[in-house]
């Protein structure tokens, strides 16, 4: 019998190694066993609150089965037919039992004091998940070697449990008694506490009007020292992080107006990358010829009524203000100095639905400045096409244009980016967020439209972001300027993504009005004691879903079906992660 259990270890840590040396990411043990090498399972990672390498094990799934090919047609598609119907359950757990067996064998092939067992070298940490069938409720079972260099000294040993959604506070375990499970397995001499809890800062605010969509979000992560109790509120003495993930296109942003602007530019430039152009639909009756037409008659009129610099103008371009159904209006991205080129630009993306509009809009333009119609006032650092014609016209210094192809589609872009960078150089800087030599690689006109486009729609989502935290958390102006210097530089090198989170350090108490009446999504708690390495924890863990996916809750059907009010409780999903440590030495 023991020979036998040695043999089965032996194999079980020789395969692990296996697997390890030829950074497998997913290998079979036994047809029974999956092992995935990796350290991306983020609920995992939330549970032992580390991220590394490590040995999941789980049960195999049964393989499908594939037609033989020299079946019939008909025969393969009867066969086929349902597995397409088929759904991926997940992982899946193996008995708690099968999970102390590899549990086993791991352990005493680390242990230095099992001379029959051969010694695999160093192994990343095992973790197995378990299907809760022991009274204990484990959903893991969890193993990590202590090494002194490369020689094992110990082992911790993690066990996971986990117990189904409540509100009911009295069925959640008390700090004395975690302290008290702590005490029992490892008798410390001083035991500390850490806490650390999340808040989604977006469910603080009641009103509908201010609810932003569920695709951004920002969520206060706080940690602190010394907790006192369950489910306490996170002192001002924390250490505070927002993580701040924001999808642009919401009705209610502060910027929306610049976002339909940014949607015709993307339109535009997408249809030129690949020949064909989803038009929007127009935002004026009026078409894109006669609101063209209308723009150098009111030039002219201006001219001939002696009212001086045509700038004068935009003061009546009502179109370019904030739309009235914004919420916020303390973040104003648009301007009163709008140049002809830019006015233009207005004109005609509220009102193009085709290339010929476009042609058909430039060529009356060009006449127009040609002919001495009209002689508009440009921005000296404009670097549009239409706004170096303008220019040499000032010398009566005209080149021909050829407006065919997609020339025409390249100058209106080109409109577009000239007059958007120019937006958010007047709010960036204008707001003393940065500089123009910090913006610098966003405001590059060498390199080609494409680039210029992607670069542009990068500045957007920044201040996409920077109107939340402005208008909504109301930060100040120390922490906005750090806020998007960090950004700046991770677009510099980053790919465009709304998805990706970005992390503001800030003190609580410039947050505590959004948290401090709420109730977290997440909140857990540490006890510690011992140093280094061979420091053990027992954690308790309150959570709004579930941190274990490969089993299933009984429902709390005893709290009532609905509460209202701020007497609303949150209903837990509640884990406990213990921790046992053995010696070698």
């Amino acid at each position: 019998m023991g020979s036998k259990i040695i043999s089965e270890g032996n194999g079980f840590v020789k395969f692990l190694k296996l697997c390890q040396d030829e950074n497998k990411d997913n290998s079979t043990y036994m047809d029974e066993i999956s092992v995935l090498l990796g350290q991306n399972d983020e609920l995992l990672c939330n549970i032992i609150n580390k991220n590394q390498p490590v040995f999941i094990c789980e049960k195999a799934k049964q393989v499908k089965y594939e037609p033989d090919a020299s079946e019939s047609m008909e025969d393969s598609n009867l066969v086929e037919e349902p597995t397409k119907m088929e759904q991926d359950l997940g992982p899946q757990p193996l008995s708690v039992m099968k999970a102390r067996q590899l549990l086993s064998w791991y352990t005493m092939a680390q242990n230095p004091n099992m001379p029959l067992i051969e010694a695999p070298g160093t192994l990343h940490p095992l973790w197995i998940r378990c299907d809760k069938s022991d009274p204990c409720a484990t959903a893991w079972l969890g193993a990590e070697t202590i090494y002194s260099g490369n020689k094992p000294t110990g082992i911790k040993l993690f066990t996971v449990s986990c117990k189904g959604p409540t509100g009911d506070e009295a069925s959640f375990t008390t700090l004395d008694d975690l302290k008290q499970e702590h005490q029992k397995r490892h008798h410390p001499s001083a035991m500390a506490t850490k806490g650390w809890a999340q808040y989604n800062l977006f469910s603080s605010m009641k009103e509908e009007s201010m609810v932003f969509e569920s695709q951004s979000s920002v969520i206060a992560n706080l940690k602190w020292n010394n907790v006192e109790k369950i489910l306490e509120c996170p002192p001002l003495s924390s250490v505070a992080t927002l993580n701040i993930k924001v999808a642009v296109g919401d009705i209610r942003s502060s910027i929306y107006q610049t976002h339909k602007e940014m949607e015709f530019l993307l339109a535009l430039a997408e249809g030129l990358r690949t020949g064909e152009t989803e038009w929007l639909e127009p935002m004026e009756t009026q078409s894109a010829v006669d609101a063209t037409r209308a723009l150098i008659e009111e030039l002219e009129s201006i001219a001939h009524g002696g009212l001086g610099n045509a700038a004068k103008a935009s003061e009546s371009q009502k179109d370019a203000k904030t739309d009235a159904t914004a919420a916020f209006t303390s973040m104003v991205i648009e301007r009163g100095d709008l140049d002809f080129t830019e006015q233009l630009w207005e004109k005609m993306r509220r009102s193009v639905k085709s290339y010929q509009d476009i042609t058909d809009c430039l060529k009356i333009v060009i006449k127009a400045i040609r002919h001495g119609q009209i002689k508009p006032w440009i921005h000296k650092d404009s670097s549009s096409s239409l706004s170096k014609l303008i220019l040499k016209s000032y010398q009566q210094q005209i080149d021909t244009v050829p407006l065919t192809g997609l020339t025409p589609a390249n100058m209106l872009l080109e409109l577009g980016l000239d007059k958007i960078r120019k937006d958010f150089i007047n709010y960036l800087v204008g707001k003393e967020l940065t500089t123009l030599n910090y913006l610098s690689y966003y405001l590059d006109t060498e390199v080609d439209l494409q680039e210029q486009v992607i670069r542009v729609r990068k500045l957007h989502h920044l201040l996409e972001i920077l109107g939340t935290c402005s208008t909504f958390l109301s930060l100040p102006h120390d922490r906005l300027f750090l806020f998007t210097q960090s950004c700046l530089q991770y677009y510099k090198t980053s790919n465009y993504d709304e998805d990706h989170v970005f992390q503001l350090q800030i003190k609580p108490a410039l947050i505590s009005y959004f948290y401090e009446k709420e109730q977290p999504f997440f909140w857990a708690v540490d006890v510690a004691s011992g140093q280094g390495s061979r420091e053990v924890k027992t954690s308790y863990h309150l959570s709004d879903k579930s941190l274990v996916d490969h089993v299933s809750f009984d429902l709390d059907l005893s709290l009532a079906a609905s509460v209202s009010g701020e007497n609303e409780m949150m209903s837990y999903y509640r884990t406990m992660v213990s921790c046992s440590l053995i010696s070698f030495t």
